[in-house]
């Protein structure tokens, strides 16, 4: 049974929830991520649903975004299992279908996936019953296969054997500062797959120290560098479109090197619960390079063209970037 897998938003306050679908062409730069989406605010702005869509072509050098709100009457979210509707737009386990229309273009969608692997719980598994981080999120079926079509302006795109993942994340408001990072399968290892995270959250006029936690599934076993110890000694840097991570367990060492380029990046709006904006930079084509040194074994180095999903989430859209939706 999956963890958390229906709609965790309490009876009443500021809350988002999102369940997205993303995957990568098996060869080409190719990517789509679809994000449904529930966001409640804690002020007086209507609650509503949102469905979202990035389709990136690093073939053409192109990048298109999506979005659509829908009146929250005209929404479904179940609690027992993930069932998610706007409009005419729906996830259930395995099927996502929909149409979103922006700016005279249009992308409709009708995907399947198989279970792929168990669920990965990305923070310690306590901290899902507590109110503390205020953001949570779980890879509810990693190394999905994506299979179906998209229409693109009325141009079909086959999709066939796309590796992905299935996902899940709520809160009552957005982390203040973030960079988020997955891979579902390395050019060299396809079955691994890795998730990790730099975060920040503002403590009054100030923000905590960066905090940085990944996971990290190779060769059957699951690699775990969440504590909140590991958190705080790792070492982090990021900007638009660069990160570096390093962090360790007391028997391995993670090193991550993520970077994109801007043209493979959408600009998005995050609307927060608490009030306010934020803006996030979204790649799902990023280059990704990690080593992994363990006790007594072989330094192990695993790499992916253009396979990585790469997020930034900040106060501010940096100069030089404009916003797609």
């Amino acid at each position: 049974m999956i963890p958390y897998y229906g709609l965790q938003a309490p009876a009443r306050g500021g809350h988002y929830e999102s369940w997205f679908v993303r995957a990568n062409h098996p060869g080409k730069p190719q990517a789509i991520w679809i994000r449904y989406t529930l966001f409640r605010a804690a002020d007086q702005r209507p609650a509503l649903g949102e469905v979202w869509a990035v389709w990136s072509d690093g073939t053409t050098r192109q990048t298109h975004a999506f979005k659509e709100e829908f009146p929250l009457d005209d929404c479904a979210f179940g609690r027992d299992a993930m069932h998610v509707q706007a409009g005419d737009n729906r996830l259930v386990p395995g099927h996502l279908t929909g149409t979103l229309r922006h700016q005279g273009r249009q992308l409709d969608w009708d995907l399947h996936y198989d279970d792929g692997q168990p669920p990965l719980l990305f923070l310690p598994e306590a901290f899902y019953q507590r109110g503390l981080p205020k953001a949570k999120s779980l890879v509810s079926r990693p190394h999905i296969r994506l299979n179906g079509s998209l229409n693109l302006d009325g141009e079909r795109i086959d999709v066939t054997g796309w590796a992905g993942s299935e996902n899940h994340n709520w809160g009552s408001q957005h982390t203040d500062r973030y960079a988020w990072g997955q891979v579902v399968g390395f050019d060299n290892a396809p079955e691994a797959f890795l998730e990790c995270a730099t975060a920040q959250v503002r403590l009054g006029p100030l923000y905590s120290p960066r905090l940085s936690i990944a996971a990290l599934r190779l060769d059957g076993e699951t690699l775990l560098f969440n504590s909140l110890g590991q958190a705080l000694k790792a070492r982090a840097d990021y900007h638009p479109f660069d990160w570096q991570l390093h962090t360790a367990s007391r028997d391995a060492r993670l090193s991550i090197h993520m970077n994109t380029q801007p043209e493979r990046a959408a600009a998005l709006t995050y609307y927060n619960p608490p009030g306010g904006n934020k803006y996030c930079l979204n790649s799902k084509l990023a280059r990704v390079t990690v080593t992994l040194r363990r006790r007594g074994q072989p330094e192990r180095m695993l790499h992916s063209a253009h396979g990585g999903a790469f997020e930034i989430l900040t106060d501010q859209l940096p100069a030089g970037l404009t916003l797609q939706v």
